[in-house]
């Protein structure tokens, strides 16, 4: 079943996309896993759908994979703008729970995403993992967040780094940040993975990235990151580039690991 439309936000205050794939039978009284599949950068709520085979992933299986709606936000509440992160991880698990009948035992409850939902994927799951106890990160963007917003500070608005990153995304860090681009530790994954390894709890983390993808070596650099805090996770590459043939390969993949 798939079901796409919108629903109403008190923590956004407004209307807001979700899209919602299960099995084709819901089983009467049976309790399912459930996935929060977090869109990219320039994606919204049914760019899983669209562009994957997600719908043949969930057929005869148990899980329930939502789909939410954030724009351009990484996942943040944003400094100027909206709280997409407490609406990710509070409002929208009660509302899908308030529908479905979904698990909320934290071994049965996975975040999974791509490029900026990989971030989003990551942060969710290290900073609430009595909440997520799987997480799957593809390509994932600002693995090293404080080294970017140093960038960001130094550099401004100078040619090369527009060129880089384009203009659009230098407007949206200081939506999410302010113009001062602050370094917060609340939205730096390293800073949160050593929080849930201190508070000794720690999600099952799978990671994957192509060869040819221009994150590919900030994921090398940030599984030895990893290792050095001794963060337990699972890393797998494969020759791919920063695109959907890659994404939905990397979905199937999750899947299976997690047997979900």
């Amino acid at each position: 079943m798939r079901l796409s439309g919108t629903v109403y936000s008190e923590v956004l205050n407004m209307d807001t996309g979700l899209t919602i794939v299960t099995p084709n039978k819901l089983q009467k009284g049976e309790e399912y896993q459930v996935v929060y599949l977090l869109h990219g950068l320039c994606g919204n709520h049914k760019t899983w759908l669209d562009y994957s085979m997600l719908p043949v992933y969930a057929m005869g299986r148990k899980s329930i994979y939502i789909m939410p709606e954030v724009g351009r936000s990484f996942y943040t509440d944003m400094k100027y703008g909206f709280s997409y992160f407490t609406y990710i991880t509070e409002e929208l698990p009660a509302i899908c729970k308030s529908v479905f009948h979904i698990s909320s035992d934290r071994e049965h409850t996975a975040v999974i995403g791509g490029s900026m939902g990989g971030y989003g994927a990551l942060k969710c799951a290290l900073t609430k993992p009595k909440q997520y106890g799987m997480c799957a990160a593809f390509s994932s963007g600002c693995l090293f967040l404080k080294e970017d917003l140093h960038q960001l500070r130094e550099s401004g608005m100078k040619e090369e780094f527009v060129v880089r990153f384009g203009r659009q995304l230098v407007t949206d860090f200081q939506a999410m940040f302010g113009e001062d681009y602050c370094w917060q530790p609340q939205n730096d994954i390293l800073s949160l993975a050593k929080q849930a390894k201190e508070n000794g709890l720690i999600p099952k983390i799978y990671l994957t990235c192509g060869t040819q993808d221009y994150f590919y070596n900030d994921h090398l650099r940030f599984c030895k990151e990893l290792d050095r805090i001794k963060v337990p996770y699972t890393f797998e590459e494969w020759k791919a580039q920063h695109d959907f043939i890659y994404f939905d390969d990397a979905l199937k993949k999750a899947i299976h690991h997690f047997s979900l």
